[in-house]
């Protein structure tokens, strides 16, 4: 495709496609509760298929990418997905239905790592792109219980084949994409994109600030809006600015990490994070508002960067790193929001959330050990990488091939 900055948009797009598959199941909970009567129990297993085994399984699919690139990998996850959601409400059978979802967990797991080694090949590694890739993500996920709650709500289960729109579409643009990518360019691409040597301790550091943001940010959507009540304003209004104020980080990311640089804009962002999640504790009534939008910017501006800089400290396993930092680390959150509600029980809900302010700590102390990753140029003796700088990214068209 001529347009680096049109194969991104139609990328993105497919991503939204995908992720709304993740935003669904919480929509399609209600409906199974109310026409199968499932319990709690019945519910966590639904919610488990849907998330936990996704993110375990898709630094699994991330390991295969980097052996080989398959990009017919995301035309057949996306439709995975999609046939998995469709087919949970067509049996009354408990065990069909998880494995259904279970499948759709799966086909998206599969879809992230190849897809944001396309995108990194695509946009020559551009902060900027992969800040829009990730805001797909991000609309696909907020848009699905808009989408699904009336389609539920006007033919039951019954209806969740309609739900195969998303998937069609992703596919469609998808293939536009791969069909305009040519098996020679796309070949050189890649193997620019694999030169330099692996940092894993930095890598390592990088999935710990991961995890602290995943755990705060998981923590404070499950329970702001509980927290809002409480204090006597709206809960849906806290969580809908939770949201923009996270889509707005995504894409204010990419253009800070141009002008500041990638590292200097994760460190901000973490030490932003500090003072506004006070507010969101200590602040009552409707200045609780100001502060859950601010720290939904600050804990999204890094969001994309994470992808960017795990590719770049893992430059000969793009998929790997790929699938660690927007899948196994990410799950932790959800494993670990259970801890936060059995200590809001315990106390109280401004003592859970105000636990997560050492969580806010504790991630930017990491991210101030953070560095930024050498080029092949540089580890070679270039002039050419200048850590730090307001470009600082390593072009994968750019870099010093071995041999």
């Amino acid at each position: 495709m001529r347009s680096e900055r049109g194969a991104v948009t139609l990328l993105s797009i497919g991503h939204a496609s995908v992720d709304f598959y993740q935003g669904a199941v919480p929509a399609v909970v209600p409906v199974l509760v109310a026409q199968r009567h499932y319990g709690y129990l019945a519910v966590s297993g639904i919610m488990l298929a849907a998330t936990l085994l996704s993110s375990v399984v898709q630094p699994l699919f991330g390991v295969l990418t980097d052996r080989r690139a398959m990009p017919w990998l995301l035309p057949v996850s996306m439709s995975t997905a999609g046939l998995g959601l469709a087919a949970s409400g067509l049996s009354d059978s408990y065990l069909v239905t998880w494995l259904a979802i279970a499948l759709s967990g799966v086909g998206v797991a599969a879809y992230h790592p190849e897809a944001a080694r396309l995108a990194r090949v695509v946009s020559r590694g551009g902060h900027g792109a992969m800040s829009w890739f990730s805001l797909g993500g991000n609309i696909g996920f907020a848009l699905a219980p808009l989408v699904v709650t009336p389609i539920l709500a006007a033919g039951g289960l019954a209806a969740t084949p309609l739900l195969l729109g998303s998937a069609a579409l992703g596919v469609l643009l998808t293939l536009t994409v791969l069909r305009s990518l040519s098996r020679g360019d796309a070949a050189d691409r890649a193997q620019g994109a694999r030169s330099g040597r692996d940092d894993w301790p930095a890598f390592l550091r990088l999935s710990a600030v991961v995890v602290c943001r995943s755990i705060i940010y998981v923590g404070l959507s499950a329970f702001v809006a509980l927290y809002a009540g409480e204090h006597g304003v709206s809960g849906a209004v806290a969580l809908f600015v939770l949201f923009a104020g996270g889509a707005v980080g995504t894409v204010l990311g990419g253009r800070l990490a141009v002008r500041w640089g990638r590292i200097r804009t994760v460190r901000i962002a973490y030490a932003a994070v500090i003072p506004m999640l006070a507010g969101v504790v200590f602040v009552p009534g409707y200045g609780l508002y100001p502060f859950v939008a601010a720290t939904g910017i600050a804990l999204y501006v890094p969001f994309s960067l994470h992808i960017t800089l795990g590719q770049d400290y893992l430059p000969n396993r793009v998929g790997t790193a790929s699938g660690v930092t927007l899948g196994l680390a990410v799950s932790i959150g959800g494993v670990a929001t259970p801890a936060v509600g059995a200590l809001a029980d315990a106390t109280s809900l401004q003592v859970a959330l105000g636990s997560l302010l050492a969580l806010a700590a504790l991630a930017w102390f990491l991210a101030r050990g953070l560095r930024e990753p050498v080029s092949a140029g540089c580890s070679s003796g270039g002039s050419s990488c200048t850590p730090g700088s307001g470009s600082d990214r390593v072009a994968p068209g750019s870099a010093t091939r071995p041999g």
